[in-house]
């Protein structure tokens, strides 16, 4: 079964460096629940391979899981399932 996906556009809490160097700390959705972003592996920047968009991809761990959230011109989100 194909499995449909879409831009979930979330809150992101930042941990901006005096160098400028930006790493999320959390997530947050639209039903208000928060994420705690347990790691960073990797940033660059990256088309979404889900959905139509691109930015800077954040490679991510949260609750053991890997994941990615993007950043472009200031808007960031995740690929989430699309309801059918």
């Amino acid at each position: 079964m194909e499995q449909n996906f879409k831009k979930v556009y979330v809150g992101v809490e930042l941990e901006v460096s005096p160098e400028g160097k930006v790493r999320p700390v959390s997530i947050t959705y639209v039903d208000g629940i928060t994420y705690e972003v347990d790691r960073v592996r990797q940033v660059t920047r990256a088309h979404a391979t889900k959905v139509v968009g691109t930015g800077i991809r954040y490679s991510i761990v949260v609750k053991g899981k890997d994941t990615f959230l993007f950043e472009d011109e200031g808007k960031w989100f995740v690929e989430g399932h699309a309801e059918n």
